[in-house]
């Protein structure tokens, strides 16, 4: 015979009885042989016998009948659908175990044949045997109709182990009490405004399983929902059968508590949870949660009972409580998630330093080490210190107030961060700008921001009006001239840096974080990265991307090497595998985009790279791509660290060291708060969520930053007090769920704001910006992947309706784009639509937008000569294949590649993939520099002669 499975157990049901002094074996075996003429399951059925040497109350006796309870009957299929097994104790006491499939031997009917095998009770003339449609075997297994609930944290591995919690919970209460409780409980659970609830009433017309959807609605009071479900109880759908209702996860058995009987509806529950519901003959009511391993996490499980039993609890105390006001957990559970959230500080009086401080003592132990490298320069850290003190002195000498705001626009070299170290040096927060972004975008930054001088060449920067452009090198002749700098500014609350994130008004907003913040980040990971002097750092990032900070001081205040990488090395990861290479780099932070292209590249060139430490960060990662890094870097030799993060939160806020057995898993974990830093989920009304519930990730401890640059009402918007504690946490609009360890998963956004290969991006800022050009009378922006499930063909979609009679075109627009928006934010498609569909509550229906429209070749020039044919060149044939397989679209001759949606990943892959076609090494900026597709065609060509 087959052993039971967990599909089995699903299916069985189980009664106990006590059996009366006179009902001996051979009484309850000849009643089991009347009754199978009467119930055609009990034809044939045997009852076992077991003779135990312990009395009725014995632990041991106990134990055997829940064993006995709760073991299913033999392999799915088999003939046999029920079980009698008569215990005997030594002290003269019995008791009956019957196990049935309740598709078979529904409960009514079980409980019948009880009733004659213990006592004799006849049974009724015509017994209801009924198939039990949702609590059998069909329903009940692996592959049955129930849905895994997301927020379970349950584990696959147990998919054959299950357990039951009670329900802290003995009160009188009417079943459409507890039904109502459950609604709220699953739906809070879910982030759900109508749970599907799975029912057993206690007296149904027909054992079987119904399914409710229950409708709820915050402004609803406790008592119109209890009376709503006191009518799906009787049976009256109230509309809900008119149509589909969801799979559930939750469901409900209500029974009536019998003397000398034990009922157990499943020996494993039909759904991720059931709740049995007993109700004593005095009114009150019992309950046990039932729980599938593989799909709910045992404390997951427990706090669902305990949530369940405080729901109730207050719709049961006032009839008149709003859905919405209801709280899920308790003040003492609310303790204890934000206890499982935050993380003690390390304690090290460093946390609490300037940078500058903490640099200078750096310099004093290791004068001659190299501090910073580049392409034609390399200073040590007495020459690191030595130039940025003449910064400073010129900035003294200048005239600018220390405190203020000092920005830089300069190309990534090593005078970049120089430059940064002079100006918090004298006192300043720095403003770094990217020089590639458009020249409105810059105008508009140094405005708001208010800086009077900028350090930076006229080649690197436009002159605006009102703002002072000094190269690095007049700085250093002021420097050199002035008198010693008074003493550096030791208040570890002076602004260090402001950088500008995208905004949903349509202007970017500048955030203002602290020295404190930034030495309290190198504190908290100092030692859990071991990170020193032996390490050789990447600087990658734009210096207006705040994963900069990180590399930048993470490198200089560990006493490290900084190795500046140039900016065509950051679009070609075959440059920069190399330069990882030759400089033996030790610590490497990319976002998960960048790195999954020096993977490749790695598994390619497979040279003996010294990278010990891997930090990705910036977006969401999805961990199969490290598959291939693992095979060949072992996760004892090189950690890879997976790190989430805000700039409004310094960086970093949490870090997961992932290992091959994550990429098994398809782990979403980021990892446990830093030491000083803190971290819990929330409801849109601020109050904490329990684990695996899904809501809004704040952020509080030592990396929160002082606000937004001159944006009051944003700042008392996102940076907010807690309720709880009354310390200041940041709203960060991710969506997250804590796990029971007090790690977090990061799910995605909240609001319009995207991650596109590691830049934060408010799509409404776009919008905006279009919704600026005075010909635009509406606009809506999407985030689509040109190849479904390939991040790599992530883009902008963005759409316009045109003033009447105005004659916008496209390319107008674009241009109107381009002046603010820098190139990362640009439309990939831009289609002229008559009106923005609308959802019936009056928003943006952005999945009723039509598919994009393909950019428009561009006007071939008068007396050009045609492109090659496809059909007679071989390369011409194999480069617009591939560009039409990677852009999904059909590519002529004259296409250009970034207007047909082409971004800097698919470039890497295009070229990676060309080189395996025997096609000739192009640069990535070669290949920029030749982006239609003719003209690169035609660079192929050349480099092969």
């Amino acid at each position: 015979m087959a052993e039971p499975t967990a599909r089995d157990a699903g299916g069985c049901h189980s009664l106990t009885l006590r059996l009366d002094a006179g009902a001996t074996f051979e009484t309850v075996r000849a009643r089991a042989r009347a009754a199978a003429g009467a119930v055609p399951a009990a034809a044939g059925l045997s009852v076992w016998y077991d003779r135990l040497t312990v009395a009725h109350d014995d632990p041991a006796a106990l134990a055997r009948v829940r064993a006995e309870a709760g073991r299913p009957l033999g392999g799915h299929g088999t003939a046999r659908s029920l079980r009698a097994v008569f215990l005997g104790y030594a002290d003269g006491r019995a008791d009956l175990v019957l196990v049935a499939r309740r598709a078979e031997v529904p409960r009514k009917a079980l409980r019948g044949l009880g009733a004659l095998l213990s006592r004799g009770t006849p049974l009724p003339p015509a017994p209801v045997v009924s198939a039990d449609a949702g609590g059998g075997a069909a329903a009940a297994g692996p592959e049955g109709a129930h849905a895994a609930p997301e927020w379970g944290l349950g584990d696959p591995s147990a998919a054959d182990w299950f357990g039951d919690v009670a329900v802290p919970w003995a009160e009188a209460a009417p079943d459409a009490l507890l039904l109502a409780a459950t609604a709220v409980t699953a739906a809070r659970h879910a982030g759900s405004d109508e749970p599907a609830v799975a029912l057993w009433p206690a007296a149904p017309a027909a054992d079987g399983m119904r399914v409710r959807a229950v409708a709820l609605d915050e402004q609803q009071t406790a008592g119109d929902l209890v009376a709503r479900c006191r009518a799906l109880l009787d049976g009256s759908p109230a509309g809900d059968d008119a149509r589909r209702v969801p799979v559930p996860q939750v469901g409900c058995v209500f029974d009536d508590d019998r003397p000398g009987e034990r009922y157990r509806p499943f020996l494993a529950p039909a759904l991720p949870l059931v709740v049995h519901w007993l109700r004593a003959a005095d009114g009150s009511v019992t309950g046990t949660l039932g729980y599938r391993a593989g799909e709910v996490d045992p404390c997951v499980a427990r706090d669902f009972a305990a949530h369940l039993a405080h729901v109730a609890g207050q719709l049961l105390a006032t009839p008149s409580l709003r859905l919405g006001e209801t709280e899920l957990i308790g003040e003492a559970e609310a303790a204890r998630l934000l206890a499982d959230g935050a993380t003690a500080p390390t304690g090290s009086p460093d946390a609490d330093r300037t940078l500058h401080g903490l640099l200078s003592d750096v310099a004093r132990r290791r004068p001659d080490a190299i501090a910073v490298a580049d392409e034609k320069t390399e200073l040590t850290y007495a020459e690191l210190e030595r130039r940025s003190e003449l910064v400073a002195r010129g900035l003294r000498a200048l005239g600018a107030e220390p405190g203020g705001l000092i920005a830089v626009a300069l190309d990534r070299t090593a005078e970049f961060v120089v430059a940064l170290v002079g100006i918090v040096k004298a006192g300043f927060a720095y403003v770094p700008l990217d020089v590639r972004y458009p020249e409105e975008r810059l105008r508009y930054t140094l405005e708001d921001a208010g800086a009077p001088v900028v350090i930076g060449r006229p080649e690197t920067l436009p002159r605006f009006d009102g703002v002072r452009l000094v190269p690095p090198e007049e700085l250093y002749g002021l420097g050199e001239s002035a008198p010693a700098a008074p003493p550096p500014v030791t208040d570890t609350d002076q602004p260090a840096y402001v950088i500008y994130t995208s905004g949903s008004t349509g202007r970017p907003k500048g955030v203002v974080v602290p020295h404190r913040n930034v030495t309290a980040l190198i504190a908290a990971t100092r030692d859990r990265f071991g990170l020193g002097a032996g390490d050789t750092w990447t600087f990658f990032h734009s210096g207006a991307f705040d994963f900069s900070v990180w590399e930048i001081w993470g490198c200089l205040l560990t006493g490290g090497r900084l190795v500046v990488v140039p900016y065509w090395a950051t679009r070609d990861t075959e440059l920069f595998y190399e330069l990882v290479d030759r400089w033996q780099v030790t610590v490497l932070s990319q976002t998960p985009s960048a790195f999954a292209q020096f993977i490749e590249t790695d598994a390619r060139l497979r040279a003996r790279v010294a990278v010990r430490l891997v930090v990705l960060g910036g977006e969401a990662l999805d961990v199969g791509v490290l598959g291939t890094w693992f095979a060949r870097h072992s996760a004892t030799e090189c950690r890879v660290a997976n790190m989430f993060g805000i700039t409004e939160t310094t960086v970093h806020v949490t870090e997961q060291s992932l290992t091959p057995a994550d990429v098994v898993a398809g782990s979403r974990a980021v990892g446990k708060a830093l030491p000083g830093w803190s971290l819990s989920v929330r409801d849109p009304r601020g109050r904490v969520l329990p684990a695996g519930v899904a809501g809004e990730i704040h952020v509080g401890g030592a990396g929160v930053a002082r606000g937004y640059l001159r944006r009051p009402e944003l700042t008392a918007e996102r940076f907010v007090t807690d309720p709880y504690s009354g310390e200041r946490l940041y709203r960060s609009g991710d969506l997250g769920r804590l796990r029971p360890d007090g790690r977090l998963d990061h799910l995605g956004r909240i609001d319009n704001q995207v991650k596109v290969r590691g830049h934060r991006i408010e799509l409404d800022e776009i919008r905006g910006v279009l919704l600026g050009h005075p010909s635009v009378a509406g606009a809506a922006v999407v985030l689509r992947n040109g190849v479904a499930r390939d991040r790599d063909t992530a883009r902008i979609d963005a759409y316009f309706v045109a003033r009447g009679g105005s004659g916008l075109r496209r390319q107008d627009l674009l241009d109107h784009a381009a002046t603010m928006l820098p190139d990362y934010m640009m439309p990939a498609t831009l289609t002229e639509v008559g009106a923005i569909p609308l959802t019936a509550n009056g928003k943006a229906d952005l999945a009723a937008l039509p598919e994009p429209e393909a950019a428009a070749a561009p006007p071939r020039a008068a007396g050009s000569r045609p492109g090659p044919a496809a059909e007679d060149d071989p390369t011409a044939a194999t480069v617009l294949a591939l560009w039409s397989r990677m852009l999904n679209t059909e590519v002529g001759p004259h296409d250009n590649f970034f207007e047909l949606g082409g971004n800097s990943l698919l470039v890497i892959r295009l070229l990676r993939e060309l080189r395996d076609h025997g096609l000739p090494r192009v640069s990535v900026r070669d290949f920029y520099r030749n982006s239609v597709a003719v003209q690169f065609i035609g660079l192929l060509r050349d480099s092969g002669s």
